[in-house]
């Protein structure tokens, strides 16, 4: 849900903020009734910034779930079978 909001909100209702950056929902602050900034988790931004590091947030969580490891022999391997079987169709 679209969250828009006074910006005196964010110095008075910062938990009700915070609650929805957590979420993953950005939160417009107005000045006046006009737009002045929007408020991002860390993560959201780090999305919209830098796309690369985000994925290999990704990646390192994804591999603190698990003892698996995989050498590049094995992935490269995997990735070549891959596009063989499909460029043999």
């Amino acid at each position: 849900m679209l969250q828009i909001r006074p910006v005196s909100d964010l110095r008075n209702k910062f938990t009700e903020i915070e609650k929805c950056v957590q979420k993953g929902d950005p939160v417009y602050l107005t000045k006046n009734g006009y737009g002045t900034m929007v408020v991002l988790s860390i993560e959201s931004y780090s999305r919209l910034t830098e796309p690369e590091e985000y994925v290999m947030d990704v990646a390192d969580m994804a591999a603190e779930s698990t003892a698996e490891r995989l050498s590049h022999y094995q992935v490269f391997n995997g990735l070549r079978r891959k596009i063989n079987d499909k460029n043999d169709l």
